[in-house]
């Protein structure tokens, strides 16, 4: 998935914003803390929390696969047990911790942060584009230094970079690149797994296993996709001690995990399909205990998603308009 935006927990853990979103609404739905038909959908649930749609979808679709809400009219989610009820969220009883935001100028950066980076790892396969500052800013309602503070840190990540008149520019990505980030991440991901399997709490790994073979069963959206990666790629790698190792991991990931926006009028069924018994096998690998069978099959999928990728690469058409941001300009 594209990264997400993160926070730091008491652990010194970064925590992404979907997580803390989720545990809040949780822990509201078990204590039946908001009432029977509240409407909670990305806007209304991203509006309490200060945060922007994205981390916001995520959270919700967690509380589906758990069943804590139901899907509404197709428009969103319902807490269960009563008649749809449209309100304020914090009206309703929803408590915001006090620590979500305590650096508000830091808290608006890294929440739209996420939300740029997916937009524009998105778009790669499918040209140059410039990213335009001034309507970057204009777009999420915030300063040119905050603006440029997340460019900023799209170059450090080497996603987009910056030419001699200080204009940013992102893509194209080629195949070639595609292939070395793919080839970046099965020779590194393996090891990273290893690492990380002595810290990996069981439930979760179990609790991950449930969430993907429910997946299985049923059509699921781009954005499910991303986040079905990142359970996998991201969170499980993620007690890996050896922080270099995620970081040279991370970069390609994160370019790589938002293909599933981006190529989404591309893939094949059979091909979703086909990552989710390989997701499987690595998780029921992990729960028996078996790293070593674990770390194979991890670089196996990842040697094997690279031709379909490729394939889709090259074909791909005009960018679609539902995945171009205003500040993104198509360029020759």
């Amino acid at each position: 998935m594209a990264g997400q935006t993160t926070k730091t927990t008491d652990t010194g853990r970064d925590e992404p914003i979907y997580a803390t979103i989720h545990a809040v609404l949780r822990d509201h739905l078990e204590r039946a803390a908001l009432p029977a038909g509240l409407v909670l959908g990305q806007a209304n649930v991203a509006r309490a929390f200060n945060v922007s749609r994205v981390p916001a979808g995520i959270a919700l679709s967690r509380l589906l696969d758990e069943g804590l809400v139901k899907t509404f009219e197709g428009r969103g989610y319902i807490v269960p047990g009563g008649e749809p009820l449209r309100t304020d969220l914090i009206d309703a009883g929803l408590c915001i911790p006090d620590d979500h935001s305590a650096n508000p100028s830091a808290a608006r950066r890294e929440q739209i942060y996420s939300e740029v980076e997916h937009a524009v790892a998105a778009c790669l396969g499918y040209g140059r584009f410039m990213l335009n500052e001034t309507a970057l800013a204009h777009h999420y309602d915030v300063s040119r230094t905050i603006a440029h503070e997340v460019l900023a840190q799209l170059e450090r990540l080497g996603i987009i970079e910056q030419d001699s008149n200080n204009r940013w520019y992102a893509g194209p990505m080629t195949g070639m690149e595609l292939e070395h980030h793919f080839e970046i991440r099965w020779l590194l991901e393996p090891e990273a797994l290893r690492q990380a399997f002595p810290f990996l709490p069981r439930d979760e790994i179990a609790e991950r296993l449930k969430r993907i073979k429910a997946a299985k069963l049923h059509a699921t959206l781009p954005l499910e996709r991303e986040r079905l990666e990142a359970d996998l790629h991201v969170h499980t790698l993620a007690p890996c001690p050896n922080t270099i190792l995620l970081d040279a991991v991370r970069r390609s990931q994160r370019i790589l995990i938002a293909t599933h926006s981006a190529f989404a009028n591309y893939q094949h069924r059979e091909e979703i399909s086909q990552m989710a018994s390989e997701h499987i096998l690595i998780y029921e690998a992990l729960v028996d205990g078996d790293i070593n069978v674990a770390a194979s099959i991890l670089e196996a999928h990842l040697r094997r998603s690279l031709k379909p990728n490729l394939e889709i690469l090259q074909r791909l058409g005009a960018l679609p308009e539902e995945l171009r941001p205003p500040f993104l300009v198509q360029v020759k």
